[in-house]
């Protein structure tokens, strides 16, 4: 049974226990979040400043990279100033303010990388559907009281193990979850993946192996990147007892809350022969 005192703060149990382990983590996570803001503000400055890339491809190119770096901002800044400290504490009211956040950007994210093959218009319409899933979990997180033992199993304010620290009934946003997750998942999936039947049957008729080949390697890394994403957030999502796998669980969030915006630059953008072109170009410039 849990203590029913009820709290308006929770403790972060962060990434390791081990004081030897803080500074090491805090400098591999800074190196990637500069990363990811550094690609990131590259590629917009890059759309922005030449008019060879104002077509509908760089506004999704664009879309994309201002939703990793405010994806990435949501949850590093505040791991970063946690691993300096030794008492990670964070009021209730402020953890469900960034688990709103997070949802949104991270279902957003999701949204534009499933039609960046298709409309701007629909990509608008889909940001809509993201602010709309962000608040009904929220809803229903701030009708939800915390007790002691308040510690949260993660780095940040993650929607499972928000909900295993929490002494009221759960069992509405465990279902919104698995409602939610599982329609909006297959639907966004479906989306993404349908492309690919015709990219693939396009790709297989090239007669040239090397332009094949090269062809292959960009679905294939957008393809990893995408699995990566959809298989972590599912490993800690739809599972139950999420405070028996901490360490998996921790490993997994590191993967979707960090990774994957700071290789979206690279994977979606700085591969881009368009982008190098323009990029030779500003260097020119400022010669």
């Amino acid at each position: 049974m849990k203590n029913h005192t009820t709290v308006n703060m929770l403790v972060l149990a962060g990434l390791s226990d081990l004081p030897s382990l803080q500074l090491p983590l805090f400098l591999v996570f800074l190196l990637i979040y500069l990363m990811t803001l550094t690609g990131n503000l590259l590629i917009l400055l890059l759309i922005f400043t030449d008019s060879h890339l104002h077509t509908p491809m760089y506004f999704f190119l664009g879309t994309l990279a201002c939703l990793d770096m405010s994806y990435s901002s949501v949850t590093v800044p505040r791991m970063l100033f946690d691993l300096l400290r030794e008492l990670r504490i964070i009021y209730v009211r402020s953890c469900i303010t960034q688990a709103f956040f997070f949802f949104f950007f991270a279902v957003s994210e999701l949204t534009v990388l499933a039609v960046m093959s298709y409309d701007r218009y629909i990509a608008i319409c889909l940001l809509v559907f993201s602010a709309a899933y962000s608040l009904v979990h929220t809803l229903f997180l701030i009708k939800l009281t915390f007790c002691l033992p308040n510690v949260l199993q993660s780095f940040f304010c993650d929607l499972p193990q928000l909900l295993e620290v929490s002494c009221s009934d759960t069992f509405i946003n465990v279902l919104l979850i698995f409602l939610t997750g599982t329609l909006s998942g297959v639907g966004i999936l479906g989306v993404t993946f349908y492309p690919y039947i015709f990219i693939i049957s396009t790709v297989l008729k090239m007669t040239s192996k090397h332009t094949r080949s090269k062809a292959f390697s960009t679905c294939s890394s957008h393809l990893t990147v995408v699995f990566i994403l959809y298989t972590t957030i599912f490993y800690n999502y739809f599972r139950a007892n999420a405070n028996d796998h901490l360490v998996e669980d921790k490993v997994a969030s590191v993967f979707y809350a960090i990774l994957t915006p700071s290789l979206n630059p690279v994977i979606y953008s700085l591969r881009n022969q368009e982008l190098k072109l323009s990029l030779r170009r500003a260097l020119q410039r400022l010669q």
